[in-house]
């Protein structure tokens, strides 16, 4: 009667929103909005290597999550996507603005989850609430700078 635990983000998941990402970026979807979606895959990519690692500082799902930002955006400079002129928004490059927005997006939505949990005793307030707070938030934030985008 040994139940093994379930993680709310799989392999599966992080494949098929790395896929999506990668249609929305041919499809002309704004830099902006695409890299708050790459540092939310990111940061969920980095929690999940933080539960199933027993290396030491990949343990730390905060530390492993900055060291994917960090390689995302080594790549993205290696790759010459950061930095053109013009694709800026309030003069920060708009993938790094992105990339730093999903992730301060989804370490609050993970902090507002655990707030949650803490005032209801340790448990959730509704199901699926570690599913449904960073992706609400992201949704939200994605149309909040959607709407941004086309007023500048």
């Amino acid at each position: 009667m040994f139940v093994k635990s379930a993680y709310a983000t799989c392999p599966v998941c992080i494949v098929t929103v790395g896929g999506g990402l990668f249609i929305a970026k041919k499809l002309g979807i704004d830099d902006l909005l695409v890299s708050i979606w790459i540092s939310g895959l990111n940061t969920t990519l980095g929690f999940w290597i933080a539960s199933r690692t027993k290396r030491f500082i990949f343990r730390n799902p905060v530390i492993t999550s900055l060291i994917l930002y960090g390689l995302t955006v080594g790549y993205l400079i290696y790759s010459k996507q950061i930095g053109h002129a013009g694709n800026t928004f309030w003069n920060i490059d708009k993938i790094l603005l992105g990339m730093s927005l999903g992730m301060f997006i989804f370490f609050l939505a993970i902090f507002i989850d655990k707030f949650l949990r803490y005032k209801n005793g340790g448990k959730v307030v509704f199901f699926y609430q570690k599913v449904i707070i960073p992706v609400l938030m992201l949704v939200v934030t994605t149309v909040l700078f959607s709407f941004l985008l086309k007023i500048k």
